[in-house]
């Protein structure tokens, strides 16, 4: 890849869209012929919309997705963190070098502003992993082993037919705990409203953890008065499980195209 510029932003056209979003539909198959014959422009085009994407720090690598239970029985676990806010990057670069952390996510606020994601061998591999973790300064406030993890394309970047597809994925944990990602339809029950409205209008019956919100790109830290809007990405936690009612407050209809 290209070096990164200092810009802090930069501008995506429906062109640059498209490609990342055909990058994050498959990127092994995805090559510059493919894409272009998709959206409609020259493969040099890609190409060089690519290495810009790239030299901008928007594209930042292409990863495997691999579930790592399936060959040898290892085991996927989500540690949900508290770490104080400006140590966050120090302490990820930290994480990063204990063996079996394959991700490290930082969220701007909440009791669980640092998620880690760790493979083990087993369960006192995964006890190694915590008891590390926990000699770094980092308080573990859960942990769950991940179930199912499915990573999808953002929508908004997609074709417009892309976006009628049902936009729920959970990772679940032997407890019942579930991690849920939700994108909020025009429809929605929530849509439009705020947190602390929902639940006292009886839209959110359960009164779920809502642990983040992605909007237009940017992370959010939600509140009581946080707007829940068309096309959010909104992050849900339950320790028991997120009921079939929550979902339909953020997507409307019936739960359906979970995999189990």
């Amino acid at each position: 890849m290209g070096d990164e510029t200092t810009e802090s932003t930069y501008p995506l056209d429906e062109v640059d869209q498209r490609i990342i979003y055909e990058l994050m539909t498959d990127a092994r198959r995805s090559s510059a012929p493919a894409i272009a014959e998709k959206i409609g422009v020259s493969p040099g085009t890609v190409r060089n919309r690519i290495e810009d994407l790239e030299a901008h720090g928007i594209v930042k690598g292409y990863h495997a997705h691999i579930d790592f239970e399936r060959p040898d029985g290892r085991l996927s676990t989500l540690f949900m963190c508290n770490v104080p806010f400006a140590e966050r990057e120090t302490i990820a670069r930290a994480a990063y070098q204990i063996p079996g952390v394959i991700n490290v996510r930082m969220l701007m606020g909440g009791r669980r502003n640092f998620h880690v994601l760790a493979v083990g061998e087993d369960t006192d591999d995964l006890r190694r992993i915590g008891t590390t973790l926990s000699e770094l300064g980092i308080e573990i406030e859960d942990e769950m082993l991940v179930e199912n993890d499915e990573v999808r394309p953002y929508e908004a970047f997609g074709p417009d037919d892309s976006r009628n597809q049902h936009p729920v994925d959970f990772i679940s944990s032997s407890t019942g705990s579930e991690v849920v990602e939700l994108t909020v339809r025009a429809d929605a029950p929530i849509a439009g409203e705020t947190l602390s409205d929902a639940v006292e209008n009886g839209i959110l019956v359960d009164n779920p953890l809502v642990v983040s919100i992605s909007r237009d790109g940017e992370l959010l830290t939600p509140h009581g008065d946080t707007t829940i809007r068309r096309d959010d990405v909104v992050t849900v936690f339950s320790d028991t499980g997120v009921s079939k009612e929550t979902v339909r407050s953020f997507v409307g209809g019936e739960r359906e195209g979970i995999h189990r």
